[in-house]
């Protein structure tokens, strides 16, 4: 049986311990080296959906032609960002109307820090390093990971999810 006092230095122990561990660092989170590689695959399946997500990252998402939306985005386009409506219609008004994002010319290359592409079955998931500002020391940043997953159906995406909270 432990002493009131072990109990109560055992629990200040715990305090520091638990109230340290939100003072180190987490590791960074990085892109990879070679972003191309990672949207292909030797399966026939899943590179062409792999190769659909590129497109949808790199023409739609980063260089805003969202006219080309059709040729990547089923009609019903199921969306589960809070912010934006379902249906490719609404995605492409969210991108257009709300946040007014500008046509620029398509790279060669995607320019997002990717981290990871995971394909299974009809799903693709891309993960994208994400900066943001510590709350605690607004002139700091930490890094944290951004996800979109896409379903695809007949070679388009037709449902897609991520990690934004409402704005």
């Amino acid at each position: 049986m432990q002493s009131p006092k072990t109990k109560a230095a055992l629990c200040a122990l715990g305090i520091l311990m638990a109230g340290s561990s939100t003072s180190f660092a987490q590791e960074a989170v990085v892109a990879a080296s070679d972003k191309e590689a990672l949207f292909t695959s030797p399966d026939p399946k899943l590179n062409a959906n792999k190769q659909v997500a590129y497109k949808i990252f790199r023409d739609l998402l980063e260089a805003n032609h969202w006219d080309k939306a059709s040729d990547y985005l089923t009609e019903r386009y199921l969306q589960h960002n809070p912010n934006a409506a379902s249906g490719r219609d609404g995605v492409v008004a969210f991108f257009t109307k709300v946040l007014k994002r500008e046509k620029t010319p398509i790279p060669d290359k995607i320019k997002s820090p990717v981290v990871f592409v995971t394909a299974e079955g009809d799903f693709v998931t891309v993960a994208t390093v994400r900066t943001e500002k510590d709350p605690k020391d607004p002139s700091k940043t930490y890094t944290t990971t951004w996800y979109d997953t896409w379903r695809f159906v007949d070679g388009k995406a037709d449902e897609h999810w991520d990690s934004s909270p409402k704005f």
